[in-house]
Protein backbone atom coordinates (compact mmCIF):
# COMPACT_ATOMS: atom_id res chain seq x y z
CA UNK A 1 0.00 0.00 0.00
CA UNK A 2 2.96 2.54 1.10
CA UNK A 3 4.56 1.83 -2.51
CA UNK A 4 1.37 2.31 -4.34
CA UNK A 5 0.95 6.06 -2.71
CA UNK A 6 4.57 6.62 -3.14
CA UNK A 7 4.18 6.32 -6.84
CA UNK A 8 0.95 7.64 -7.12
CA UNK A 9 2.46 10.60 -5.49
CA UNK A 10 4.93 10.70 -7.57
CA UNK A 11 2.61 10.58 -11.16
CA UNK A 12 1.00 12.98 -9.98
CA UNK A 13 3.59 15.94 -9.25
CA UNK A 14 4.62 14.96 -13.23
CA UNK A 15 0.92 15.21 -14.31
CA UNK A 16 0.50 18.82 -12.91
CA UNK A 17 3.57 19.85 -13.83
CA UNK A 18 4.21 19.06 -17.05
CA UNK A 19 1.35 20.75 -19.23
CA UNK A 20 2.20 23.35 -17.25
CA UNK A 21 5.89 23.33 -18.46
CA UNK A 22 7.51 23.50 -14.90
CA UNK A 23 10.43 22.42 -14.73
CA UNK A 24 11.91 20.73 -11.73
CA UNK A 25 13.79 23.68 -11.00
CA UNK A 26 11.31 25.78 -11.48
CA UNK A 27 8.57 24.15 -9.53
CA UNK A 28 11.36 23.73 -6.65
CA UNK A 29 11.95 26.80 -6.35
CA UNK A 30 8.48 28.09 -6.07
CA UNK A 31 7.84 25.42 -3.57
CA UNK A 32 10.93 26.14 -1.51
CA UNK A 33 12.35 22.79 -1.98
CA UNK A 34 16.06 21.84 -3.54
CA UNK A 35 15.32 20.76 -6.93
CA UNK A 36 17.43 17.77 -6.01
CA UNK A 37 14.77 16.97 -3.44
CA UNK A 38 11.50 16.93 -5.63
CA UNK A 39 13.48 14.80 -8.16
CA UNK A 40 13.56 12.36 -5.82
CA UNK A 41 10.10 12.74 -4.85
CA UNK A 42 9.20 11.75 -8.64
CA UNK A 43 11.33 9.28 -8.73
CA UNK A 44 10.08 7.79 -5.97
CA UNK A 45 12.53 7.56 -3.72
CA UNK A 46 12.03 10.32 -1.23
CA UNK A 47 8.71 11.05 0.90
CA UNK A 48 7.54 14.41 1.36
CA UNK A 49 6.34 15.30 4.68
CA UNK A 50 2.48 16.78 4.30
CA UNK A 51 3.59 20.46 4.84
CA UNK A 52 6.42 19.63 1.75
CA UNK A 53 2.93 18.28 -0.52
CA UNK A 54 0.98 21.12 0.50
CA UNK A 55 4.00 24.02 -0.45
CA UNK A 56 3.90 21.77 -3.71
CA UNK A 57 0.59 21.44 -4.74
CA UNK A 58 0.43 25.82 -3.90
CA UNK A 59 3.48 25.65 -6.45
CA UNK A 60 1.47 23.62 -8.74
CA UNK A 61 -1.72 26.26 -7.76
CA UNK A 62 -3.69 22.87 -7.45
CA UNK A 63 -5.48 21.64 -4.34
CA UNK A 64 -3.09 19.16 -1.70
CA UNK A 65 -5.94 16.29 -1.97
CA UNK A 66 -4.90 15.98 -5.82
CA UNK A 67 -1.45 14.89 -5.46
CA UNK A 68 -2.85 12.04 -3.81
CA UNK A 69 -5.83 10.70 -6.16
Amino acid sequence: MEKYIIQKISDNIKKYRTPKRLTQEILSERACISSDYLSEIERGKKVPSLKRLIKIAEALEIEPYLLLM
